[in-house]
């Protein structure tokens, strides 16, 4: 379909260009969202007459937009979400999670306007994309982490998004007393362990059925020569 684009559309073209679009975009998004209208006659008459109103409004909402990436811009983005002891996320953080954190801190942005090619699966710092005008990007800084004041160290820069990875390891280990178990011994570990006072166990405590007293070795020697 051809359609004359009344605003810029990134990678499509600038207000004004009549371009060639699949029907579906145009149809679904572009023409509803009053970001386009059909290219023909009586459409490229009523832009003509309406150039100006509509430049002028675009350099409203593009004024509007860029006072706004100034203030948004200067706050870090601080989203709490448990995680792994690898820093792997119980889940994700998607873009609708960083509109309803923005919109905590004042500002009303849409869903679609946060750039965002795959959900956060991990803690860090993580640069993301805002689109706040056809012409006005702004770039804000998410601090996915599992305590405030981890996020405050990652700002800090006093920890790299990896060492804060292995924060949480570091911080068990120097719980234990050196020679324990950890929780975290595996279970083969655990089963070894096992064997291991089995063994001991049979060894130590050898048992007369008769009598249900412990035997020491010379006694379990006189009892198997009788």
């Amino acid at each position: 379909m051809e359609v004359i684009l009344l605003e810029r559309i990134e990678r499509l073209g600038q207000m004004g260009d009549v371009v060639v679009v699949k029907d579906g975009f145009a149809r679904n998004f572009l023409l509803p969202k009053n970001k386009a209208l059909r290219a023909n006659k009586e459409n490229l008459e009523f832009f003509e007459k309406e150039k100006i109103n509509l430049e002028a409004k675009n350099l409203k909402l593009k004024t509007e937009a860029e006072a706004i990436s100034e203030k948004i811009i200067v706050n870090n983005y601080i989203i709490i979400r448990q995680a792994s002891d690898t820093g792997q996320l119980y889940g994700s953080v998607n873009s609708g999670d960083i509109r309803e954190k923005l919109q905590e801190e004042g500002f009303l942005i849409e869903k679609n306007q946060v750039v965002l090619d795959k959900p956060i699966k991990e803690i860090g710092h993580h640069d993301i994309r805002v689109k706040l005008h056809p012409e006005v990007t702004s770039n804000i800084s998410i601090y996915i982490s599992r305590s405030h004041e981890e996020a405050e160290s990652l700002i800090k820069g006093e920890v790299t998004n990896t060492e804060a990875v292995k924060e949480e390891i570091v911080n068990l280990e120097e719980i234990f007393e050196e020679g324990a178990i950890p929780e975290s011994v595996t279970e083969e570990e655990a089963s070894l362990n096992e064997n291991v006072n089995d063994e001991e166990t049979s060894e130590e405590k050898i048992v007369d059925l008769e009598t249900n007293e412990n035997l020491s070795e010379e006694e379990v020697k006189d009892k198997s020569e009788t």
